[in-house]
């Protein structure tokens, strides 16, 4: 079993913001760097309205300075959406399809997956409604009824 202790706030991120961009840039095939700094920055501040508490402080802590603020000026949702919804909002607010949200959620969150690591990681799946294992490059478990 997992222990739901949080871990301790890393205050040194695992990468520059630069080399988090280079990773986002090279997973999603991105043609320039503008684009995947531009993706970056949609899915980070889609991600910082869903969410909350010691989660929220410990993934802050551990993106770039400049993911950071782009993930905590976001005020979190009441109501968090679940995958889907996340992606389609995402299509929405930046005029692209479904498919192509899907796409660069996905570039973006791996990246942030591993930048969190897995116990963080586990937690922020815990506290989120369901359909974002997969976009964060994990299967996601469903229990049988």
């Amino acid at each position: 079993m997992f222990d739901s202790k949080p871990e301790p706030s890393t205050t040194v991120p695992l990468m520059s913001f630069e080399q988090m961009l280079e990773q986002i840039r090279y997973d999603g095939a991105y043609p320039t760097r503008e684009r995947a700094e531009e993706v970056t920055h949609a899915v980070l501040a889609a991600l910082g309205q869903q969410l909350t508490g010691d989660e929220r402080v410990d993934l802050k802590a551990r993106l770039p300075v400049e993911s950071a603020l782009t993930f905590t000026a976001q005020i979190p949702t009441i109501r968090p959406r679940t995958g889907w919804e996340f992606v389609q909002d995402l299509a929405t607010r930046t005029g692209g399809t479904p498919a192509t949200a899907r796409w660069d959620t996905g570039a973006v969150l791996t990246t942030v997956a591993q930048l969190a690591g897995p116990l963080l990681l586990d937690r922020i799946l815990d506290q989120l409604p369901s359909g974002y294992a997969l976009l964060f490059g994990r299967a996601e478990l469903i229990q049988a009824a």
